[in-house]
């Protein structure tokens, strides 16, 4: 139902948004549907949302669950998705992922991160923010993978904020390597932008720990409200 109105939407603002922001919002709107018509789910979003939607940001989130993408596109502004490239590969979903200018990377293959990267520049200078799941993979316990440097590198570089996000509760919804839904009750919540004017590559590490810490505390304070 969706794939048809995202392409007429793309077509008819192809000549003047060129970020695609307009026909990837439209898309993002999966993830409310398909949320509100499962009986099992109850997702919600808190914290404080950007003044400006095209302000541009590096978005990063800790990650428990498939469903994570379903319960972060509640927020109301647009942004392009790094994501693995065999998501792009499947047969709808993936053609609007494709449309709509979400990012493929092939994980283990240095030029397709490189090309990531770039393309996650041009995203950036075209006002649109990119999500980034600096954990590259779904946590399968509790504790949080170590992060990644390359979001952190991205802001450095690109001369934009960080915007972390703290994810609880999808771990039930859809287990890793589980496709059978469960009950869960999930909320993303917003927090403070971190700044990255003046800052250096040598800053990256604490950048990274940092933000980590700031998602740790905020995941914890969300997991224990949900108790």
């Amino acid at each position: 139902m969706f794939f048809p109105l995202v392409a007429i939407v793309r077509l008819v603002t192809l000549p003047y948004d060129y970020g695609a922001y307009a026909a990837g919002y439209l898309f993002r709107r999966i993830g409310p549907a398909m949320a509100t018509l499962n009986p099992l789910w109850r997702f919600r979003y808190s914290g404080t949302l950007p003044a400006d939607p095209r302000r541009p940001f590096v978005v990063v989130s800790n990650h428990e669950s498939f469903a994570d993408i379903l319960l972060i596109s509640h927020l109301p502004w647009e942004m392009k998705w790094l994501s693995k490239a065999e998501l792009f590969r499947i047969p709808i979903m993936g053609w609007m992922m494709w449309l709509v200018g979400d990012i493929p990377v092939r994980r283990g293959f240095g030029p397709s991160a490189a090309e990531a990267l770039e393309r996650c520049r041009q995203a950036l200078r075209r006002r649109v923010s990119v999500m980034i799941f600096p954990e590259g993979t779904r946590s399968r316990t509790a504790e949080l993978l170590p992060f990644k440097d390359g979001a952190f590198r991205l802001a450095i570089e690109a001369g934009v904020p960080i915007l972390p996000l703290a994810v609880s509760g999808t771990r039930t919804a859809l287990p890793k390597n589980n496709w059978r839904f469960g009950r869960s009750v999930a909320e993303v919540r917003v927090l403070e932008p971190v700044e990255t004017t003046g800052l250096t590559l040598e800053d990256v590490p604490a950048l990274k720990a940092k933000v980590r810490d700031m998602i740790v505390r905020a995941r914890d304070q969300l997991a224990e409200a949900q108790r």
